[in-house]
């Protein structure tokens, strides 16, 4: 693991490489630099890009380990509830209806969340929550879907409702279990995630390994967590928004994570994980996509064609002058 001034950290500049630059007007305005891999359907290092073996908070890319420890403790959820206990959601009235409905199970409030109140994450849901002199809820919170799933199996299990985010806690240990199974790979590191669930640090390669293994499983909660995702692109992101527009135009299972990660599986089984080291998103749709291009998981055409819904236009005044673009040595 690298390390800053006594502090375990991620890569650092000088082990990192060029994944996009920003182009305004003819002039590259900024660069973001980072690491990726891309597996192949046997759980290969095909490309690598940067220093993949080195640790990364995996943020909300863990989020499908937690949904299928959920799944493993027993807990039956519909499909699209499965989704949404894997999602980063916007916070429309659809995803807190589904929200709502997995803690009506749980017998339990809102108030029971343990991630903190946020605005709806879509402009059009959180214009309609100030309309109505609303403020911040738990519920709204992009994270509020993993949660509510975290407390209902708390319930059927038997376990705490109060604790449930503790690393000690039960859930939180099966949790680390199944990340380690999936990865195979032991945590580098263990923190607190923004929403206040322990995240823990991986490899780029060993993400990409546990989100492969998950995408290619043929029976049982993996699959099914597979299927839910591919089947309801909406609920694990939003209308419009990058990970539900790669999911229902390519069949790729995508999943962001804050501070630049992107995780991504394709029906072959190839998998792709991206860290930006600026801890932006705006390019790592782009990058994981074309990076899985480069192996031939999905092609050249169908980045293409994706690439103007990816909201990478810059603009000057109100005119597209320039865009995100991958950089030209990856």
């Amino acid at each position: 693991m690298t390390s800053g001034p006594g502090m375990p950290g991620t890569a650092t500049i000088a082990e990192s490489a060029e994944l996009a630059v920003v182009d305004r007007s003819g002039f590259v305005e900024s660069r973001h630099i980072g690491s990726a891999v891309v597996l192949d359907a046997t759980g290969q290092v095909a490309i690598s890009v940067g220093s993949p073996a080195l640790p990364v908070y995996p943020r909300s890319c863990m989020k499908p380990f937690q949904a299928l420890a959920v799944l493993e403790s027993g807990v039956s959820l519909d499909p699209v509830q499965t989704v949404l206990a894997t999602a980063s959601h916007a916070a429309t009235p659809a995803h807190i209806e589904v929200v709502a409905s997995i803690l009506a199970e749980a017998g339990l409030p809102a108030s029971a969340l343990g991630c903190p109140p946020d605005w709806p994450g879509a402009s059009s849901a959180r214009d309609e929550v100030i309309r109505a002199h609303g403020g911040r809820e738990r519920i709204s919170m992009n994270c509020s879907g993993k949660h509510a799933a975290m407390l209902l199996a708390c319930v059927r299990n038997g376990w705490d409702t109060a604790s449930y985010l503790d690393p000690a806690h039960p859930l939180q240990e099966r949790i680390l279990a199944v990340v380690e199974r999936e990865t195979g790979a032991p945590v580098a590191h263990s923190g607190v995630d923004g929403c206040g669930a322990p995240v823990h640090a991986l490899s780029l390669e060993a993400l990409a390994r546990g989100i492969g293994r998950i995408r290619r499983a043929t029976s049982g909660p993996a699959e099914h967590l597979t299927s839910s995702i591919l089947a309801n692109g909406w609920a694990i992101d939003g209308p419009g928004r990058a990970n539900t527009v790669v999911i229902d135009r390519l069949g790729v299972v995508a999943k962001l994570g804050a501070e630049g990660v992107m995780v991504m599986a394709t029906p072959d089984g190839s998998s792709v994980a991206v860290k930006v080291l600026d801890g932006s998103l705006r390019a790592a749709t782009l990058v994981a996509l074309t990076l899985l291009a480069r192996h031939g998981a999905v092609t050249p055409a169908q980045v293409a064609d994706l690439t103007p819904d990816l909201d990478l236009a810059i603009h000057g005044g109100a005119a597209p002058v320039g865009t995100i673009r991958v950089s030209p040595s990856l």
